[in-house]
């Protein structure tokens, strides 16, 4: 990979449509193949993530058919999977490896799974030990990092779950794994994840008297088509937004932009610290909630993040220290060490980003707090991604504050997630 020279901008200003949501693509991708017919999703993301699952999807037996504007996939039902090679490349894909690694378990099929560098070095641990009490045999390198060596000899067992912490690709990866099983499992969710599975899949959820939420999932339950068009990435909206509020002059639309309530905590974060942000609800035909943003320049107030809002929050965190960097006062972010265990140690790629920009910070094992200052100050500098796309994206919008010319190394790393990044960045200068 190379570096990519990002020059500071005096004002952006433009209308974007966001890169498909790569979370909700996954997903469609494989409840598709659980699907015993044709299902068609439009707007299918190109980034390497999704199209990695889909080609994953076509390895366990589905029949994709590729069009301008949608995919068709033909799935195969419960009964139909098969493994037509001995091993499945997720590539840097953890949504794909923990999610198939629960519907590899449900399947009893004996097969590897392999990643990149970046994936193998990411603990398996947490969707190994449940697995394994449903009956999984996993072998695993040095017992929690890919590759992953799946079979199951003995009867899939129900399982009923707590979820130790917030995480929709734990939970997704017992669902999977309990669709197969003749008695229910359930997932209980103390504090709300992503809830794109529930949602596509039409599980049965039911909420308890304190409000938490238990998720259950059977061989009754009917595997749903995926018709539906996805919409655009609100994680890669978070960039945008934090742009458009931190370079002066500057006014950005972004259309199509989902606004499941699961996933924009970095939304009302924004907002508590002071971002103007114009929502505009759309009711074309999504099956989650859509919305047009429009975002201004504003000056920014730190913020002390509350810990319910992190889980809901974790992908948007290295961008929000961006925002917080440039606001006025100290903010704070805690609760936050699963950012240890991303496709980087994001918590350390983070303080290297304030560094590179001059901005006073302390570290945590579980987050940061950063003295933010409106008015900083920096030449052009040379950020690290660390190969991970969403430091990459950061550091791109902090270029932009800076006084000359700056690079950042492995720029190429945002294809993983949004392929159109530096054109949509281009476009916005214009």
């Amino acid at each position: 990979m190379s570096s990519k020279s990002v020059a500071p901008a005096n004002s952006l200003s433009g209308t974007i449509a966001l890169s498909p949501d790569k979370s909700i693509a996954q997903r469609a991708a494989i409840f598709s193949l659980l699907h015993d017919g044709s299902s068609t999703i439009y707007n299918y993301s190109q980034a390497q993530d999704p199209q990695t699952t889909l080609k994953c999807v076509q390895h366990l037996g589905a029949k994709v058919e590729i069009e301008a504007d949608k995919i068709c996939i033909y799935g195969v039902g419960r009964e139909g999977i098969s493994a037509l090679k001995g091993e499945l490349d997720c590539g840097n894909s953890g949504t794909a490896m923990r999610l198939l690694s629960g519907l590899l378990t449900g399947v009893g099929l004996s097969i590897k799974l392999i990643g990149d560098r970046s994936l193998s070095g990411r603990t398996m641990t947490r969707i190994i030990t449940p697995l394994k009490e449903m009956g999984a045999h996993i072998l695993a390198r040095n017992g929690v990092f890919a590759p992953l060596y799946i079979s199951r000899e003995n009867p899939l067992k129900a399982l009923e779950f707590t979820l130790p912490i917030p995480s929709a690709q734990l939970k997704s990866c017992i669902l999977l794994a309990g669709l197969f099983g003749e008695e229910e499992s359930c997932v209980i969710e103390p504090i709300p994840s992503r809830d794109h599975t529930e949602r596509l899949l039409q599980l049965r959820v039911e909420t308890d008297a304190l409000g938490i939420r238990h998720i259950y999932a059977s061989k009754s339950d009917v595997i749903p088509a995926q018709n539906y068009r996805i919409p655009g990435d609100y994680s890669a909206a978070a960039f945008w937004l934090v742009a458009g509020t931190i370079v002066p002059n500057s006014v950005i639309t972004l259309l199509n932009v989902g606004l499941n309530p699961t996933r924009i905590a970095s939304l009302q974060i924004l907002k508590e610290m002071g971002a103007q942000v114009k929502i505009t609800e759309d009711d074309s035909d999504f099956d989650e909630p859509v919305a047009e943003l429009t975002v201004q320049t504003t000056e920014l107030t730190g913020i002390d993040i509350p810990l319910e809002w992190i889980p809901n929050a974790i992908d948007e965190l290295p961008i929000l220290a961006v925002a917080m960097a440039f606001a006025n006062g100290e903010s704070h972010i805690r609760g936050a060490a699963e950012l240890r265990h991303k496709e980087t140690d994001r918590i350390m790629a983070i303080t290297k980003l304030l560094d590179a920009i001059g901005s006073s910070y302390v570290e945590y094992r579980d987050g940061l707090s950063i003295q933010g200052n409106p008015h900083l100050d920096f030449d052009g500098t040379r950020f690290e991604s660390f190969h991970d796309h969403r430091i990459a994206m950061a550091s791109a919008v902090a270029a932009l504050r800076g006084n000359k010319m700056s690079s950042i190394k492995d720029a190429e790393v945002t294809a993983v997630s949004y392929p159109e990044f530096w054109n949509h960045l281009d476009l916005l200068r214009d």
